[in-house]
């Protein structure tokens, strides 16, 4: 699977879906989509990384800078982790939990949930 990214709006919200892999190669394209978005005034993002089936240090590093960028500018951020993937679970849920960084993030079941007001995030 090619990496993608793409946009859409919900509400107040823009949500944007990942595909692919998240790595050295390709995160600075998601740090450039993610810096399009603020520098447009949307400062409530959705990251659907449902499609995500590899990350590594480079796609947190990308991750963690957007939610630093978005927190300075008063907004949100949500995430959307991969409930399947590599072998019994997420890959990606596997390398946030062992870099100690899951509990950085508001992290919802899928979009409908993240752009609901009043929806609580899953425990980390």
């Amino acid at each position: 699977m090619a990496f993608k990214v793409t946009r859409v709006e919900r509400g107040e919200w823009a949500v944007l879906r990942v595909a692919g892999e998240l790595d050295l190669v390709t995160s600075p394209t998601l740090r450039q989509r993610i810096h399009d978005v603020v520098a447009e005034g949307h400062h409530d993002l959705v990251l659907d990384l449902s499609e995500v089936f590899f990350c590594d240090s480079s796609g947190v590093g990308v991750l963690i800078a957007a939610r630093r960028l978005i927190r300075s500018c008063r907004g949100r951020l949500r995430l959307i982790l991969p409930a399947l993937g590599a072998a019994d679970a997420s890959h990606v849920n596997r390398v946030f939990t062992a870099l100690g960084v899951r509990r950085l993030f508001d992290v919802y079941p899928d979009v409908e949930t993240a752009v609901s007001e009043g929806t609580e995030p899953l425990s980390a």
